[in-house]
């Protein structure tokens, strides 16, 4: 059976592999630039080079924080947004998993 390291490094693979404009690679190199963020704030930064609405941002952030599992939320109250942080044990996994990418083929 393969480890939850393993699997999310499958998984984030496979998430960007079917990067064809940059736009993923690019919310995740803001994660790692940026420890802490919301959704408000990504998308401030993405529209700088990206065409895309807030609620496109908001779904990739949820499929990110849901099925690559390599996001943590914090939300300090109901009035607040939630913060999302990338987990520290996956930090040089997606970072390995970039660089890789920028080498790499695209689409």
């Amino acid at each position: 059976m393969d480890s939850i390291r393993a699997k999310i490094k499958r998984r984030l693979q496979k998430f960007i592999e079917l990067d064809c404009n940059g736009l993923r690679s690019h919310i995740l190199s803001l994660f790692l630039n940026a420890k802490k963020t919301t959704v408000d704030e990504l998308h401030a930064n993405i529209t700088q080079k990206y065409d895309i609405s807030r609620s496109a941002v908001a779904s990739m952030v949820g499929y990110i924080y849901s099925k690559l599992g390599v996001l943590r939320s914090h939300k300090e109250s109901y009035k607040t947004p939630i913060v999302y942080s990338l987990k520290e044990e996956y930090v040089d996994l997606i970072r390995n998993t970039l660089e890789s990418r920028s080498t790499g083929s695209s689409c």
